[in-house]
């Protein structure tokens, strides 16, 4: 496997031995964190400002994660609404640095709400290019 083409990463990180078990297994609750900022990422810069996430619509852990892995987060908005964005979120993770293999280790779907400089709802502009 290989990591997606013609996309860049949301997000990049190494998980460290604080983030792990006893056992060097990462924890499930630090992945949510890391998918949840990535996914608020694109979020926001579609929204052009605050978000807040309302939901996790689905969260499946397909792989584990170690020590030590490089871990790619790629996100796409797969909805826009009148309030909220909902965005998909794939993690891969890039490990065995002598022989790099990758795999699809988590993939989520989230949902925010834009909100204003007082944290209640506010419209989502209209797309704009950006280049």
């Amino acid at each position: 496997m290989t990591l997606p083409e013609n996309k860049d990463p949301v997000l990049r990180v190494v998980p460290m031995p604080a983030d792990a078990n006893q056992h060097g297994d990462i924890f499930g609750g630090w992945i949510m964190s890391q998918v949840d900022i990535a996914g608020g990422v694109l979020a926001a810069r579609r929204a052009r400002g605050r978000v807040a996430t309302i939901a996790v619509n689905s969260f499946q852990f397909k792989q584990p994660v170690f020590i030590g892995d490089v871990l790619s987060f790629y996100a796409d908005i797969v909805r826009v609404g009148n309030t909220s964005i909902t965005v998909y979120v794939e993690v891969y993770a890039q490990r065995n640095p002598t022989d790099i293999e990758t795999v699809k280790v988590t993939e989520a779907t989230l949902t925010y709400v834009a909100t204003g400089s007082d944290r209640r709802p506010r419209t989502v502009p209209a797309q704009q290019n950006q280049d």
